[in-house]
This record gives C-alpha cells, structure tokens and sequence, in this order.
C-alpha cells in the first residue's frame, strides 16, 4: 500500500513520536530527538517509566475491547514509530477479522508502513499520513475504503491530545471525531497530568515547548472532561497503571504521570 509522505522529515527539530520511540528503548530517532529525549530524562527520570506504563494501559484496553466488548474496528490517531506488538497485533490476536487505521503527522512513520501493514488476511489495516489538527480524519480515503462508520470504531487517543493546546479546542476535536461515529463507539485516552507534582511536571512541559512542542498538561477533571456524555467503563478515570492491571500496581501514582480511561459513545 502506497501511502507517500506529504513532506521530508526534518532531522533538526525534535518530534514526541520519535522521543517516545526513544523512551521505550527504540532506535527510530535522530540527533535532535536523543538530545531533547535524554534532557527530558535527565530532569525527570520517570518519563520511560510512564513510556512504558502508557503503552501497556493501551494493549489491555485494545483487548478490553476485543475481547469483552466485541470492538472490530479500530482507528489509531498519533499512531508513532511502530513498537510491537501495534494496536493492530493485539486486536487481531483475539478477532482476526479486526480492522485498524493508524494515522500519523510524522513522515517518518511512513518508512515503517509495511510494518503496520503485516495483519491478519482475515482482517485488514491501513496507514494515512494525517494532521489531526489539519485534516478531517473521518474523510480520509484510507478510513473510509478500511472502516465501517456505520459501525462501531474504537477510536484511540493514546498519549496524543497533552500536545494540542487549549487554542486548538482539543474538547472539541475529540467531540467532532465521536459525532461522526457510530453510536456503541468507544473512546480509548491517555493524557499526560502535572496534578502529582505541579511545579516539575509544568517545568516539563516547558521543557517541551522550548523546542517547538506544544501542548498542554491536564488535572484529572480536566481530562475527565474528555468523556463528557460517554459511558465510561470500571474503573472509569484513574492513573494509567491503574485501568484494569493484569497484577497488583507497585508503582508510585506520581511515577506514573498520566491519567486513561475508556468511554462508549450511547
């Protein structure tokens, strides 16, 4: 599947997908990303704890989903440098038939679209080089030929919307991207708070925006917010190792640094 990128990669600025890469122990990033990535770590330690913590929130509710809810369809927005096993993998291991779009800004990202492509023949996935600040994610060709709007669609926001700032109304996109989904949808959120330790999570993401990443840190209200007229699954809003662990939490909630849920569109 062709799916050629909208613009080079620029290797002189910092990108959060290739950082994140780079807190997971990944090796897609360049110069500018290890520099930024091994600052951020040097104040605050905990960020590859939190990495990986928000990664694993993401497979259990990916299998929530499939497993006990009966979800089909997927539709991953900031999708990142591909780390197994990808949405698409957990999906398709308990319902074959799945099907995942992955959407992404980073034109990086296209290089490892084969990668993301590798599903089940029962089922199938799809890779679009998108904005989601820019671009009607809902219209895009790759959506729509893949996914069933008719249809419930788990869409995944997964440490994604700490870096739309409020001038970019993220209530809002996340609302407009819900409309135009089936009712029995289901919304799937991961964000980023600095309510554990406000001064050194705020000069966190003043490290960020620094070099050109904006965003905001949210309280739990604030996140909460998110799933304003959605039913939200057990345990509702709570720090992300929290969300149906598959053992007991040993972290600390502070050293976990972000708040999840997952909300069902009535």
């Amino acid at each position: 599947m062709e799916n050629p990128a909208r613009e080079t990669v620029d290797t002189t600025r910092p990108h959060p997908a290739r950082m994140y890469d780079y807190y997971l122990g990944g090796k897609d990033w360049f110069e500018a990303d290890r520099q930024t990535a091994e600052q951020v770590v040097a104040r605050f330690p905990a960020v590859r704890t939190g990495a990986r913590a928000n990664r694993a929130f993401m497979h259990r509710a990916v299998r929530t989903l499939a497993r006990e809810e009966g979800v089909r369809q997927f539709l991953d927005l900031g999708t990142g440098i591909p780390t197994a096993p990808n949405l698409h993998q957990v999906a398709q291991e308990i319902a074959p038939e799945s099907r995942v779009v992955y959407v992404d800004n980073d034109p990086l990202v296209v290089e490892y679209v084969d990668a993301l492509m590798r599903g089940t023949p029962q089922g199938r996935t799809a890779y679009a080089e998108a904005d989601v600040l820019k671009d009607d994610i809902l219209q895009l060709p790759q959506v729509r030929a893949t996914l069933n709007l008719e249809e419930p669609v788990a869409l995944s926001l997964v440490a994604l919307l700490h870096f739309v700032p409020d001038a970019s109304d993220p209530y809002g996109l996340v609302r407009g991207l819900l409309d135009g989904l089936a009712p029995g949808s289901y919304l799937v959120l991961s964000h980023a708070t600095e309510g554990f330790a406000r001064e050194d999570l705020r000069e966190l993401g003043e490290m960020y925006q620094r070099k050109g990443i904006d965003g905001k840190l949210r309280s739990r209200t604030e996140v909460a917010r998110f799933f304003d007229g959605l039913d939200l699954l057990d345990p509702g809003v709570v720090v992300g190792h929290r969300w149906r662990p598959d053992e007991e939490p040993r972290l600390p909630d502070a050293e976990v640094g972000f708040y999840v849920g997952v909300g069902r569109r009535p």
